[in-house]
C-alpha cells in the first residue's frame, strides 16, 4: 500500500496509485463500472479515500496502511459481501412472497393435446384476489425441462358466459421476479384492469411446446409402430395455492402402453384425466410418465430460408429453401420398396411421403424442385380464396432420413404492397412456414426492397432478430437493401403477417431503363462514328 502525507487531489484516467486501496475497500461491493474518470481526495488524517465520479453518487474507500491490518479488513469485507448477497436474496424471495400469498387460484383445468409433435395446451384459471391491495398481473410457471422447448405462450382474459362470452388478449413477458423451486420459470400476465380485494378473473393461457416427445424406443424397423414418452406432472405447477385443479391429457390413439397413476386418475379411449385435486399448495410436483402410439409425421424444418423479392413492375417473387428431417424415431434395417407400397397400412406408418403447402391466393409461376431437378411429383390447386400444393418427395422420408428442395412461385403486386397514409409503401406477408403442422428450428425471412428505397422498418408481432444486408441484380448501382428477420423454434402459430415500411419515389424506376437507354445510344453512337470516319492513308 502507498503512504500518503498529505491530502492530494487526483484526476486521471488510471489510478494506479490507489488501486490496492479501491479492492480491498467497500468500492468492491458497490461500484458497477470501471474506475475511470474520477476525483479522489486521499486524506490521511481521516484514513480513508473520497472518491466522486464525474456525474454520479459518491462513496468512500477506506485505506489499510499496514500489512497486519490488511488481513482483519479483507476478512471484515468477505463478511459484508456475503451479508449483503444474503439480504438481496432475502428479499428477492420476500417480494416473491408477498406477491404470491395475495391472489389464490380457485379452479384450474389443463388440457394437453398430444396428437401430434407439435404439443398444444390450454390452462384455464379463476384467480382471486386474498389481499388487500389491488394485483396488476398474475404470475405463471414453467419447469426447467419446458422452458427450453416453449415456442408460443398467449393469454386472454374471459368475460361473459357461454353466448355473451368475450375474450381479451393479454401481455405475456418474463417476470422480474426471482426463479422459483428447481429453476421454475416464471412469466407475467398483464391484467387488463388492477384486480381489486375480493374480486376474481378469469384467464386463458395457450402455450405450444416443441420437441417434448421422446421416441422410445428410439429405433424402429420399417414394420413397427412409433411409440413415445410424455413427461409432465399431474398437478399444475404454479406459485399460487390452487384450491381444485383437472388435468386433462388426449392421445392420438387408443393405444396407451402405460402411464402414471396419480390417484384419483381415469384413462377412457383417447383421454387420460388426473384430478380434481384439492388444496395444493404453490409450487406442487407430481411427474408422470405417458408412453403411447403416435404414427403421425414428426415433420421438422431444420432451416428454412425464404427470400421475397419485390419489383414494382408488378410482380413479387418468392424463394423458398428447405431442409427438411423426420425427427421421429430412427429407421434401422433395410428400406423394401415393394413391402411399402403393398401394404401401406402396416409398412412405414410412422413416415410421410406427402406435405401440403398452403400458399397464398392466385400464385402463379409455381415450381418445386431440387438439386438434381424438377420434381414432378406435386399438385396444385389454386384459387381467390386460398391456394394448395401437394408435393411429393423423391422418397418417402422415414424416421432421421432428410430432403433438400425449393419452392418458388409469383404473386401480384396489388396482392401484397400497399400505400399507407404517409406516404410509405408497406409489404403485408406471412412470416411463418407455410407447410402444415410443420416445425422450423430456424427461419430466415429477406426482404429485397427495390433500388432506391430507404428508412425501412418492420412490424412483427412477435419478438424476432433483424438485420440490414445489400443484394446484388441484374443492373444494380448501389444495391437493393435487404430487410432479415430470424427467429428459432416457430410453429404454424407464428403463421402471422408482419409489414416491411420502406419510402420509395417512384423516379427510381426509371434508372436502369435509362441506363439501358444510355448504354445503345452509346453504342448507336460510336457504331455511327465508326461508319462515317476515314480510317484510311491513302487520298
Amino acid at each position: 500500500m502507498a503512504n500518503f502525507t498529505r491530502s492530494t487531489l487526483y484526476q486521471a484516467q488510471s489510478i494506479s496509485t490507489i488501486s490496492n486501496c479501491v479492492w480491498f475497500g467497500f468500492v468492491l461491493f458497490y461500484q458497477t463500472q470501471p474506475f475511470n474518470y474520477y476525483q479522489c481526495t486521499i486524506s490521511v488524517h481521516h484514513n480513508h479515500i473520497i472518491c466522486r465520479r464525474l456525474g454520479s453518487i459518491q462513496f468512500h474507500c477506506y485505506c489499510v496502511r499496514s500489512r497486519s491490518n490488511m488481513a482483519i479488513f479483507v476478512t471484515r469485507s468477505r463478511l459484508t459481501l456475503i451479508f449483503s448477497l444474503i439480504t438481496f436474496l432475502s428479499l428477492s424471495s420476500s417480494s416473491l412472497s408477498s406477491s404470491t400469498t395475495q391472489l389464490q387460484i380457485l379452479t384450474a383445468e389443463r388440457r394437453i393435446d398430444l396428437a401430434s409433435h407439435i404439443i398444444r395446451a390450454v390452462l384455464t384459471l379463476k384467480v382471486q384476489n386474498n389481499g388487500e391491495s389491488p394485483a396488476s398481473d398474475v404470475l405463471l410457471a414453467f419447469p426447467l425441462t419446458q422452458v427450453k422447448h416453449l415456442a408460443l405462450i398467449q393469454a386472454v382474459e374471459v368475460a361473459g358466459k357461454k353466448r355473451k362470452k368475450s375474450l381479451h388478449p393479454l401481455d405475456v413477458k418474463t417476470s422480474d421476479h426471482a426463479e422459483g423451486p428447481n429453476g421454475a420459470k416464471l412469466y407475467s400476465i398483464s391484467l387488463r384492469n388492477p384486480l381489486n380485494a375480493g374480486g376474481s378473473v378469469s384467464i386463458e393461457v395457450s402455450y405450444v411446446l416443441t420437441q417434448s416427445l421422446e421416441p422410445f424406443p428410439v429405433e424402429i424397423s420399417q414394420s413397427e409402430s412409433q411409440l413415445v414418452l410424455y413427461r409432465d406432472s399431474a398437478l399444475i405447477l404454479s406459485p399460487y395455492e390452487i384450491k381444485q385443479q383437472t388435468t386433462v391429457i388426449r392421445t392420438p390413439s387408443t393405444k396407451v402402453e402405460s402411464f402414471t397413476r396419480v390417484e384419483p386418475s381415469s384413462h377412457i379411449r383417447t383421454e387420460l384425466k388426473y384430478g380434481p385435486y384439492e388444496d395444493q399448495p404453490s409450487f406442487s410436483s407430481t411427474p408422470v410418465v405417458i408412453h403411447f402410439e403416435n404414427n403421425n409425421p414428426f415433420a421438422v424444418v431444420e432451416e428454412l430460408v425464404r427470400e421475397i423479392e419485390i419489383s414494382h413492375w408488378g410482380n413479387l417473387q418468392v424463394t423458398e429453401h428447405y431442409t427438411l428431417v423426420h425427427n421421429g424415431a430412427r429407421h434401422k434395417g433395410g428400406f423394401s420398396r415393394v413391402e411399402y407400397q403393398s401394404r401401406p397400412t402396416f409398412s412405414g406408418v410412422a413416415s410421410f411421403k406427402h406435405l401440403l403447402v398452403k400458399l397464398p391466393p392466385r400464385v402463379h409461376s409455381v415450381y418445386y424442385r431440387d438439386n438434381i431437378g424438377n420434381i414432378s411429383t406435386s399438385h396444385l390447386r389454386t384459387g381467390y380464396s386460398k391456394s394448395e400444393l401437394e408435393i411429393e418427395p423423391r422418397y418417402p422420408l422415414l424416421g432421421g432420413w432428410k430432403a433438400t428442395f425449393v419452392i418458388g412461385y409469383g404473386l401480384p403486386l396489388e396482392d401484397v404492397l400497399f400505400e399507407s397514409d404517409d406516404g410509405k409503401r408497406y409489404l403485408n406477408f406471412s412470416f411463418g412456414c407455410p407447410i402444415a403442422e410443420t416445425l422450423v428450428n430456424k427461419i430466415t425471412n429477406k426482404v429485397v426492397l427495390p433500388e432506391g428505397s430507404k428508412n425501412a422498418s418492420v412490424v412483427v408481432p412477435f419478438s424476432v432478430e433483424r438485420r440490414a444486408e445489400t443484394s446484388y441484380s441484374y443492373l444494380d448501382i448501389v444495391g437493393r437493401p435487404v430487410v432479415v428477420l430470424e427467429k428459432e423454434n416457430v410453429v404454424p402459430e407464428h403463421n402471422s403477417l408482419f409489414q416491411v415500411y420502406y419510402d420509395f419515389h417512384p423516379m427510381s424506376m426509371l434508372a436502369e431503363p435509362l441506363m439501358l437507354i444510355s448504354v445503345f445510344f452509346f453504342l448507336f453512337v460510336a457504331a455511327l462514328a465508326y461508319i462515317h470516319m476515314d480510317i484510311s492513308i491513302r487520298k
